[in-house]
């Protein structure tokens, strides 16, 4: 039993060896396609209070959780992510 599942193996592994290149799609991403967004976002490194002076108050303020802490400001179109008191992250909301 053993004997014949190694020739099955064999023959298998041969048969890719001898198998006809398949054709493949190359991609460049040498200059990938920049993300588009209509939707301004703050900053990396913004401060909270810099952030209100330039989008305005935000519709729901989530407390800090973590550590270190985070705390997200949900605006209409956007959430803002903040480590302590500066930007770490802004995501555009599709809706």
């Amino acid at each position: 039993m053993r004997k014949q599942t190694f020739t099955a193996i064999s023959l298998c592994l041969a048969g890719l060896a001898t198998a006809p290149a398949l054709p493949a799609q190359t991609l460049d991403m040498t200059n990938p396609p920049a993300a588009t967004s209509a939707v301004a976002t703050p900053g990396r490194g913004q401060t909270m209070t810099q952030v209100e002076r330039q989008f305005g108050a935000p519709t729901e303020r989530f407390a800090a959780v973590g550590q270190p802490p985070i705390t997200r400001w949900v605006y209409a179109d956007k959430i803002v992510f903040f480590e302590y008191e500066h930007v770490v992250h802004a995501v555009t909301l599709r809706r």
